[in-house]
């Protein structure tokens, strides 16, 4: 018996897939009795790093279900904002507290309402006070988390175009089809529907 559990433990260790009792009957010699050597196996991994667990008709070794937590990994995964998000960004950064209007008026394009609702998902927009004008149009300025994102102490210490680019904001890419500096109006093609406001926040891959 102690062999049979030898080449239970071996099947299921080397297996891909959870292993049933008819699997484990056809690989091992004629006459043995898989059922009682897994059995004898599942109590001798009881309180071990990895047990055995029945898993449908099948059988797998696992990490034991209180040790779960060191197989965990966080993972950051970084994504170029589209250019349509820098832009609208930079705008805010740059000239803040700015509307909406002002935005589209310095791009030169409409604002995707999902740009704006995407910077301020990420925290790195918030909406500022209203303007005591016709229609109280509400401001949007940048936050703390965007300032600390970016190591600023201010909104003075902006950095300029070759630092974003160096931050992997930007593109290395012409001016002309870059970053629209505020006041520059350069983008004179519309944005994504705003009806599926996502789309158009980061770049493909």
């Amino acid at each position: 018996m102690s062999e049979q559990m030898r080449m239970v433990e071996a099947v299921l260790f080397a297996a891909a897939q959870p292993i049933s009792l008819n699997e484990l009957k056809d690989r091992l010699p004629a006459g043995s009795d898989p059922a009682e050597a897994l059995a004898l196996l599942r109590i001798q991994y009881e309180g071990r790093g990895v047990v055995i667990e029945r898993i449908g008709d099948g059988y797998a070794f696992r990490t034991a279900a209180d040790l779960g937590f060191l197989m965990q990994a966080e993972a950051v995964e970084q994504r170029r904002l589209s250019r349509a998000a820098v832009e609208t960004l930079a705008i805010i950064a740059y000239h803040q507290p700015v509307t909406r209007a002002e935005i589209e008026e310095i791009r030169g394009v409409s604002v995707s309402r999902g740009t704006l609702d995407q910077l301020i998902e990420m925290e790195w927009v918030r909406m500022g006070r209203r303007r005591m004008t016709p229609g109280r149009p509400a401001t949007f300025v940048v936050t703390e988390a965007f300032l600390d994102h970016f190591g600023l102490e201010s909104a003075r210490d902006l950095p300029g175009l070759s630092e974003l680019r160096a931050a992997g904001l930007l593109e290395s890419r012409p001016a002309e089809d870059g970053l629209a500096l505020p006041g520059t109006g350069q983008d004179d093609e519309a944005e994504e529907d705003p009806a599926d406001p996502a789309d158009d926040f980061f770049e493909e891959e």
